[in-house]
């Protein structure tokens, strides 16, 4: 079944995180980023910065449940069961650090078919409590088709 294409251009309501020291440390650990900025403070305001900076895929903490919403909407049609990840993208406006009050917005920004494929791509334009823009992501999943004879 082909996704909504009406969902196209559509945004959704704003969530808000924000981001903590700790979650920072977690996250750098479990991806190996090993650089002090993203663990240690004193680290971090030495380089320049006014605290811990989260690593630049740090987003996804906060971005994939926001974009999550509109994945599960069973108005949208995607059967995430047979969902692949294509591409994923981060463009950093300034870094995010810890103390960090953002909000997100999705939007989706396409839906098309790629040989029976349902290729769908989702924008979060985040931004901080003045209202600055922090960041902007792109991801894009593509709902597998069903295979020949299934049913």
């Amino acid at each position: 079944m082909p996704l909504d294409a009406s969902f196209v251009g559509r945004s959704w309501p704003a969530e808000t995180y924000e981001v903590s020291l700790e979650k920072i440390r977690e996250f750098a650990t479990a991806i190996g980023a090993d650089d002090p900025v993203h663990h240690d403070r004193d680290a971090a305001r030495d380089a320049g910065h006014r605290d811990v900076v989260a690593p630049t895929t740090f987003p996804v903490v906060f971005t994939w449940p926001a974009t999550r919403r509109v994945v599960d909407d069973p108005a949208l049609g995607l059967d995430f069961t047979r969902v692949v990840h294509r591409d994923q993208s981060v463009e950093l406006t300034r870094p995010l650090y810890a103390g960090d009050v953002v909000t997100s917005v999705v939007a989706v920004d396409d839906i098309r078919d790629l040989a029976g494929n349902d290729v769908i791509t989702f924008r979060v334009d985040v931004t901080d409590a003045d209202g600055d823009t922090v960041l902007t992501t792109r991801a894009t999943l593509v709902g597998r088709a069903e295979p020949e004879g299934s049913s």
